[in-house]
Formats: C-alpha cells, sequence, structure tokens
C-alpha cells in the first residue's frame, strides 16, 4: 500500500492529537495525506487506495459523501461515543493498520440512497445517503402529511412527525429510535418507518432495494425539512415531492474480521443474554 487519506474532524483536540501522535508512524509505511472534515467537504482524491477516518459515525457519513462518485475503502477509528461503522478501537490502530497495509482484510460493499428533492417539476437538492432520508417537522409545527408512492403505486398518506427512509447500514440509526426493525446490513433492501404516526395501524415496512420511493408534501407548513443522514438538510414545502432510490454507487467498507455484526448488536445494545432478576 502506497497512499492513504487520514480523515477528521481537527478542530477536536482529542482527534488532532491523536492524529499528530501517528503520523511519524505513519509515515515508516505510507504516504498519508491528512484532510479536515470541519474545512473539506468534498475530496476526490486521485491515488489513495484507502481512507481511514477517526472520530464517530458521523465522520464516516461525511467522508462517505465528501468522496462522491470515487469512493474508496473506508476503515473508521472509533473516537465517539456510539460506533456503529467504526471498524477499529484507537487502542489498536497500529496493530489493525499494519495487518491492512498488507492486505489483511475484506471489503463490505453496502447501498447508498440517491436522494433528490423537486419542486414545481424542478431539482432543488440532490444528495447521496450511508443511514437514511427522512422528512420531518419542527418541534413547534404540526403533524406533517406526506403521501407515500412505490414503483408508481400509491402505498399510504401519513399522518405523522415524519418518515424515514432507511438503508439496512442505517437501520441501528434515526430507524431504530422510532420503532424501525434490525437488518444485516448486506440485505438489498429498505426501512420505511413513520415517526410517531397519528394513525396506529401505520407500521415500519420493508421494501426491495431496487424501488423507486417518491414521496409528496401535503401540508402547508413552515419548518418542514428533508434531512439526510442528519447532515444535509432542505426545506420542503407543500407540493414538493422527494425521490429516494439506490445510489449506482456503493460505499466499501474495510472489514478487518475483529467484530461482527451480532457482535455489535450485543456490545452496544447490551444484548447481554440472561436477565438480571436480582435476587430477594
Amino acid at each position: 500500500m502506497k497512499k492513504i487519506l487520514i480523515l477528521g474532524d481537527l478542530s477536536k483536540k482529542k482527534i488532532s492529537d491523536t492524529i499528530s501522535r501517528l503520523k511519524p508512524w505513519l509515515e515508516k509505511h505510507v504516504t498519508a495525506e491528512i484532510l479536515d472534515l470541519s474545512k473539506e467537504k468534498k475530496f476526490e482524491k486521485p491515488g489513495a487506495e484507502i481512507a481511514v477516518v477517526f472520530g464517530g459515525d458521523g465522520a464516516i457519513l461525511s467522508t462517505c459523501r465528501g468522496l462522491g462518485k470515487k469512493q474508496i475503502p473506508i476503515v473508521g477509528v472509533h473516537m465517539g461515543r456510539f460506533g456503529f461503522l467504526a471498524e477499529l478501537m484507537e487502542k489498536d490502530v497500529c496493530i489493525s493498520l499494519e495487518k491492512i497495509f498488507i492486505g489483511n482484510y475484506q471489503i463490505r460493499k453496502r447501498l447508498l440512497l440517491f436522494c433528490r428533492v423537486e419542486r414545481a417539476g424542478k431539482l432543488i437538492s440532490e444528495s447521496m445517503g450511508i443511514n437514511d432520508a427522512v422528512i420531518s417537522r419542527s418541534s413547534l409545527s404540526r403533524l406533517v402529511s406526506i403521501k407515500l408512492n412505490i414503483d408508481g403505486e400509491d402505498v399510504a398518506t401519513y399522518r405523522a412527525d415524519g418518515l424515514i427512509i432507511s438503508t439496512p447500514l442505517g437501520s441501528t440509526a434515526h430507524s431504530l429510535s422510532a420503532g424501525g426493525p434490525l437488518l444485516t446490513p448486506g440485505l438489498n433492501a429498505f426501512i420505511i418507518v413513520p415517526i410517531c404516526p397519528h394513525t396506529l395501524t401505520n407500521r415500519p415496512l420493508v421494501v426491495s432495494g431496487d424501488v423507486k420511493i417518491e414521496m409528496e408534501i401535503l401540508s402547508q407548513l413552515s419548518g418542514t425539512g428533508f434531512t439526510v443522514d442528519g447532515q444535509v438538510f432542505t426545506e420542503v414545502e407543500m407540493g414538493d415531492r422527494v425521490k429516494v432510490e439506490r445510489s449506482d454507487i456503493e460505499v466499501q467498507l474495510i472489514d478487518t474480521g475483529t467484530r461482527t455484526f451480532y457482535g455489535v448488536l450485543r456490545e452496544k445494545l447490551n444484548w447481554g443474554g440472561q436477565p438480571n432478576y436480582g435476587r430477594n
């Protein structure tokens, strides 16, 4: 391996100090280009073989979006709070990177969302997402009405706080907190989850990842927005159409074999086995 990208929010002292401390070690093994995620939003850098991201899951989401159409394998070093996407731990980073530098890893490709917002037939925003795409109201607005259409067929009209379209990789994110199911990350599927629906029969729905999803805003409300991965925001109005489908680009996540999907669930969601009943 000749060249890698090192990315992190360098405005955060812990991340900046960690990258600075590792720089001399890295230079003995590879050519490392360091990029500040707090400043650079697009970084289609030719020649780099992998991207090593220091931070939480948000940093990995930003990196994927910043790479755009020129995706390279990404590995995260967990320095955040929850860390579903980050593969490596800070204390073991040198040992883990040595294995990666000699090619001792696999690449797991995961689907991405391609999202568009159209107003009166004109495109007003376009974005790519790893985790989810969400229409939601502000804390001060009323329930929003959203008409859902899948592959040209009307499915339902929701009156709710919002509607989430999630990837399997994002099933442990916003979708989970809204009552959505957990999906293994390699599935070709979308999860559609209403947020606090006014009708109790509105339940989460899992559909093929090959469908085209369209949502129409039926409410005349201020403060309604469309957010991708919790990072890209577009204010939407009555009549706007939000279109979500599978991108022709896939995110490439490095798997070193140090953890598994079910292991992460046990660790992060405290699936500890036998309940602690205590003693009388």
